[in-house]
């Protein structure tokens, strides 16, 4: 199941590698609701956690994820698994967005068109 939500980053943790060679990496996006902001936390596993390496605090993003549900020993957990982080704004380098920026007509004048 694929969701996205949008907030500020407020925390991302280094990596964690288990014996098995699984690696992850956590990160926490504060989601404006109303009244009551949420404190949101998504995991990165294996290639993913480097789509956290040029971000920091205080950056919006807009945030694709899984949701993943499993059974361990009769008791049942869910895990938010990102797969994308695209950057809005804020205090990062501004130029690794991961969006992709189309020019508008109005930044052309006479003189860049061709014909």
């Amino acid at each position: 199941m694929a969701y996205e939500l949008s907030g500020k980053i407020k925390l991302i943790q280094d990596p964690q590698t288990f014996e098995s060679g699984f690696t992850k990496r956590e990160m926490v996006v504060t989601v404006e609701d109303g009244k009551y902001p949420q404190e949101i936390a998504l995991e990165f596993v294996q290639d993913k956690i480097a789509l956290l390496d040029a971000l920091q605090p205080g950056q919006e993003v807009k945030v694709s994820f899984d949701l993943r549900g499993r059974e361990y020993k009769g008791r049942y957990f869910n895990n938010l698994q990102g797969w994308r982080v695209d950057v809005l704004s804020g205090d990062g380098d501004g130029g690794n967005s991961g969006e992709t920026h189309y020019p508008e007509p109005s930044d052309f004048d006479d003189g860049d068109i061709p014909f």
